[in-house]
């Protein structure tokens, strides 16, 4: 018979086999992976001996050969005919400026004579022979040297001749000699090289003869129309890349100078020369752009010359018009650029047109933020002054401390058309979503600037920015989706209607009257907005928040003080929980205007409060007022919880009237609510028996043992301290009895400050009778007790560690 194990034994027994062989597949799995990595490491050292044959040592003098090498041929003959050339270069240069004077006329002219000849020559029978290479090495000697021969024939022939009449004669023969030179022989180098010699002779000639700032600038886009020519027609690629280098350089150059001088002028003449360069540089960079193969590279050169023809248009604008109209002006021109959508020009080109008008159109409405942002600051100024005085018209009362932007005058114009613009182009363009936002942003600032800008009287300011904002929520209330959710163009205007209602309601503190007539027409407006569902989560609470400044403001000119105020700051919250307990449903749903309706009448409770602070029986009254409003919250099946708020607003409210009204024995009126509290309490738990002690008890014994126990911490009798331990006792043996926690945590904890309070003064006895020694012998002990305790569990933490090292 086979003798069995348990079923336990045979588990353990086959758990301790699986582990050995796990911990022997590791060991073998990490020897395995040693052995591979050996292996490839010879085969990449030695090189195949074919199949079947061991990897032994290489043979001797072939380990040089079996390595890879570190450059090319080709490489090593270019860094040494790159440096013989460059050697050779110095040394000709050496030889010219130092050893000249030592030879003769003859001597000289001998001398470098051979060496240009030679160098020049010699590439043709290197050619010949297939050395190219070198060939181009030699050129370039060449080239070097026909440089040292145009500064020595200055030296020796023509010394008085003026610097840079001659160097623009040179470096044009050079040009012309090097690009005839690189054409004949196929040589690389002369031909770049004539190219940039090519863009000097015209800008020295110019200097030479004396030209004006005009004639330099036209010289310049002269050079850069040449150089356009050579990089459209040439076919060697760094032929290309040198005269787009330099077309560039050079009609960069004159564009900025001829801005300069257009922006600058002191006439409509010297302005109208310089805008008539801007305007060659515009027809080059259009030509340009219509032959070049990249479409982006058309698209900039289009965007280019758009705003030379601006640029140009606008210099002449700032001498022949006022100050103010000249962005208007530059603005009509960037609009009157986008008729190129309407010609056959080549796409990219139309497109860099209406770019660089879009990028004018951009810097205009720039010009105008000063004043917009002026206009939407400005009022938080003339917040510190309520009521100081009616304002002599209405860009006082905005700007009041604030500097006054020069040339504002035509900033609404401007906001206007562009905004026009936007809105004939926003349906043609893919971006329509982004221009029917931007539009009525750019409309909204026309008009809100407008007033500041025409001076307007006061009250008629007041007016024109109260229309502003009634026409922001009525495109606001018009604009909005069936399905209750604000579209973008809804929810813009709905903000512009915000932004503008606070601006107004701050410029309206300069005067009395005006505060509340305008406080009482934005909560009108607001009110009226938040009956449809789109605008209804941001207009309604805007409305409860100017009905909160506008019960303020009637408490100040009625000339009550603060805490009287309160309650009439208290009708918002009331009328803010009307309003959500009809727009709110369900648990789970309701509208989405319930929840800032609620926060701003819960902001306005809290300004009540804030009035009331000062007088602690009006505190106690706003209270009451707001626990009430929680408490009708509360009736709703979905705010359950505000039934929280509005105990502990009753709570507080019980509190500060017994403070106000100097009681010393506070139970006499907390024991009435600690008794139905209570009461309540058991049976709730009697129906639910899920309830937590905390929620059926636990309020009802705060109400009595907090306020008796500061009320005890300060008598000095034994009466209170004796009746309050015993009924914290009687709580605690009932907690204990039912094991309840809140019971068993406020019974005691109120037990330990009674006795801890009885037992003070015979403590600071003790205290004194001390040794003054002693505090700090009990703290040493301490520390050396603790001390020995962490020593005791890092000795066992490092042993546990060893362990678990000696398992692996």
């Amino acid at each position: 018979m086979t003798n069995l194990p348990p079923p336990a034994e045979e588990l353990r027994f086959l758990d301790a086999e699986l582990r050995q062989l796990d911990v022997r597949r590791a060991t073998l799995l990490r020897r395995r992976a040693w052995l591979v990595h050996t292996l490839q490491a010879t085969a990449a050292r030695q090189p195949a001996l074919g199949p079947g044959t061991a990897p032994v040592g290489p043979p001797a003098g072939t380990g040089a050969a079996a390595r890879r090498p570190e450059a090319t041929a080709p490489g090593v003959q270019n860094v040494l005919l790159v440096l013989g050339g460059v050697l050779l270069t110095i040394a000709a240069i050496a030889f010219t400026l130092v050893s000249w004077g030592h030879l003769g006329i003859a001597g000289r002219a001998l001398v470098l004579g051979a060496l240009t000849v030679g160098a020049l020559g010699a590439p043709v029978a290197l050619l010949r022979r297939g050395l190219r290479s070198t060939a181009e090495a030699v050129a370039a000697l060449g080239t070097a040297l026909t440089v040292l021969d145009a500064y020595a024939l200055h030296e020796v022939a023509f010394p008085g001749t003026d610097g840079a009449g001659y160097t623009a004669t040179a470096s044009a023969v050079l040009a012309a000699l090097w690009a005839v030179y690189g054409v004949r022989l196929g040589l690389r180098h002369p031909l770049p090289l004539a190219v940039a010699t090519a863009h000097l002779p015209l800008l020295l000639g110019a200097i030479a003869v004396g030209a004006g700032p005009y004639t330099l600038t036209a010289v310049s886009l002269a050079t850069a129309a040449g150089g356009t020519t050579v990089a459209l027609r040439a076919a060697l690629l760094p032929v290309r890349i040198v005269a787009v280098t330099g077309a560039l350089g050079t009609g960069a150059a004159g564009v900025l100078s001829a801005g300069w001088l257009c922006w600058s002028a002191s006439g409509p003449g010297p302005a109208a020369r310089a805008a008539a360069l801007l305007l060659v540089a515009a027809a080059l960079a259009l030509v340009a752009g219509r032959f070049v193969p990249r479409p982006e590279i058309s698209v900039g050169a289009a965007f280019a010359a758009g705003l030379c023809v601006v640029a140009g248009a606008g210099g002449v604008l700032r001498v022949t018009v006022p100050g103010e109209w000249t962005v208007p002006g530059c603005l009509a021109c960037a609009i009157a650029l986008l008729a190129a959508e309407r010609t056959r020009l080549h796409h990219p080109l139309r497109q860099g047109l209406v770019r660089a008008s879009a990028a004018v159109q951009g810097f205009a409405v720039l010009w105008t933020l000063p004043l917009v942002a002026g206009c939407v600051l400005g009022p938080a100024v003339r917040g510190a002054g309520a009521w100081s005085g009616t304002p002599r018209d209405f860009r006082d009362a905005v700007f009041a401390g604030l500097p006054r932007p020069p040339y504002a005058g035509t900033a609404p114009l401007v906001l206007a058309v562009v905004a026009a613009v936007l809105v004939v182009a926003g349906h043609r363009t893919a971006r329509r979503p982004a221009v029917t936002v931007a539009a009525p942003v750019l409309g909204w600032a026309a008009a809100l600037v407008l007033p500041v800008v025409l001076q307007l009287p006061y009250a008629a300011g007041l007016v024109a920015h109260a229309v502003v904002v009634a026409a922001a929520l009525f495109f606001a209330v018009r604009l909005g989706r069936a399905d209750k959710r604000p579209s973008p163009p809804s929810l813009t205007a709905l903000l512009l209607a915000l932004v503008t209602s606070v601006g107004l309601a701050l410029v309206s503190l300069a005067s009395e009257p005006a505060t509340i007539a305008v406080l009482g027409t934005l909560t009108v407006l607001f009110a009226a907005a938040g009956l449809r569902p789109g605008p209804a989560p941001f207009a309604a609470p805007a409305a409860l928040c100017h009905a909160t400044a506008l019960a303020c403001a009637i408490g100040a000119s009625a000339g009550r003080p603060p805490h009287h105020t309160a309650l009439l700051v208290l009708v918002v919250p009331a009328v803010a929980a009307l309003i959500a307990s009809r727009t709110g449903g369900s648990r789970t749903g309701g509208s989405r205007a319930t929840v800032p309706v609620e926060v701003a009448g819960a902001a306005a409770g809290l300004l009540a409060l804030a009035l009331a602070a000062p007088e602690p029986p009006m505190l106690a009254l706003v209270l009451s007022l707001c626990g009430a409003v929680a408490a009708a919250t509360a009736l709703r099946p979905e705010r359950r919880a505000a039934g929280w708020a509005a105990a502990a607003l009753f709570l507080l409210a019980t509190w500060v009237r017994l403070a106000a009204w100097d009681v010393a024995a506070p139970e006499a009126y907390t024991l009435p609510v600690t008794g139905p509290a209570l009461i309540v309490g058991l049976l709730r738990r009697r129906r639910d028996a899920a309830v937590s002690s905390w929620t059926a008890y636990g309020s009802g014994l705060a109400v009595t043992l907090v306020p008796s126990l500061l009320a005890a911490w300060d008598d000095q009798h034994w009466l209170r301290p004796l009746a309050l331990g015993v009924a914290a006792l009687a709580v605690t043996l009932a907690g204990a009895r039912h094991r309840l926690q809140a019971p068993l945590v406020l019974g005691p904890g109120v037990l330990a400050l009674v006795a801890l309070h009885e037992l003070t003064p015979y403590l600071a006895q003790v205290v004194g009778a001390l040794p003054r020694w002693a505090p700090p012998a009990v703290a040493g002990l301490v520390l050396l007790v603790l001390g020995a305790t962490y020593e005791q569990r890092l000795r066992d933490a490092r042993r546990l560690r060893e362990a678990l090292g000696r398992l692996g």
